[in-house]
């Protein structure tokens, strides 16, 4: 659900491999593809729609730290004989018949990278561009603690496959729609300070998301404006979710991304949450009023 990069960049490059091998390949993302990453070759093979009278052998999860991540198609899944989950986050649940978890990666599409070549399957421009995105988002355009001298090895690789630098990052971060501009001054608008000075806390609402004509997968990337913020230990991005036709229930739901400066583990705050990721980036979802969850995030930082 709310596939990142080195989500769509993953299944894009997992997805092409097999094709490389003639497999017969389903490329399936529960919601629809970010803007940002339209631009990757072949995106179009990827559906939100699965034939669930299809007799699949094998299901490939990836970049999903548990089942629940996967989305709708989760129940469907019990129906097929083998699940492979290849992942790289530090609270990845163990979920599938055969786990290649590594949270010492980059990025899943690090991973994906390894087993490609162990495949044996040629590398072209399409697959490339889809792993090196991947990686230049996951580290932050190599600015994160997870940047590794692997990392730029794949990288490297994949430039003498035939990615362009400049085009890729033009594309990822060069180029914003201009609701998302006035999302980003609505967004900055609202972002709060705990009185520590080490949290901050940026809101995001339905109404904000109509009155700009964006939706969620506009939401990408945001956060970052928020971790920037001068002595900020932890960045919170409080997000209403939209109300589903057949939610039931008193209280909103929101999804809240925590980003870190490297000295808090997120993903122990998210873990407590019922959710997950990695120790500078993690993020749940909870059903619960903006004030409570303003106010327990908020109590967090008064602990640092």
């Amino acid at each position: 659900m709310d596939p990142d990069g080195d989500a769509v960049g993953s299944l894009m490059a997992m997805g092409l491999a097999l094709r490389k091998l003639n497999k017969q390949t389903t490329l399936y993302n529960t919601c629809a593809i970010p803007a940002v990453y339209r631009f990757l070759p072949a995106v179009s093979l990827i559906t939100r729609q699965l034939n669930r009278e299809k007799n699949y052998d094998t299901a490939v999860i990836l970049d999903c730290g548990a089942m629940d991540r996967v989305g709708e198609a989760a129940a469907f899944l019990e129906k097929i004989p083998v699940v492979l989950n290849l992942d790289h986050h530090t609270t990845n649940t163990g979920f599938g018949d055969h786990r290649l978890v590594d949270p010492a990666a980059s990025s899943t599409a690090e991973i994906v990278f390894r087993v490609i070549e162990r495949l044996g399957v040629s590398i072209d421009e399409a697959i490339a561009v889809a792993i090196y995105t991947g990686i230049l988002t996951d580290t932050g355009s190599f600015r994160f603690a997870n940047t590794t001298k692997e990392a730029f090895a794949i990288c490297d690789k994949m430039v003498a496959a035939g990615v362009k630098p400049h085009a890729v990052a033009q594309k990822v971060y060069g180029t914003y729609s201009l609701g998302r501009l006035k999302l980003l001054n609505l967004a900055l608008d609202s972002i709060e300070i705990s009185e520590n000075g080490k949290l901050s806390i940026m809101t995001l609402s339905q109404k904000m998301l109509d009155e700009t004509g964006t939706q969620s997968e506009d939401v990408d990337g945001l956060i970052h404006y928020a971790r920037r913020i001068e002595d900020v230990k932890i960045a919170a991005l409080i997000q209403e979710l939209k109300k589903n036709g057949n939610s039931s229930g008193d209280f909103p739901k929101f999804h809240v991304s925590l980003r870190s400066d490297g000295d808090v583990n997120v993903a122990d705050i998210a873990s407590a949450y019922g959710g997950g990721g990695h120790t500078n980036a993690a993020g749940f979802s909870v059903s619960t009023t903006l004030s409570e969850i303003k106010s327990q995030m908020i109590g967090l930082a008064e602990e640092m």
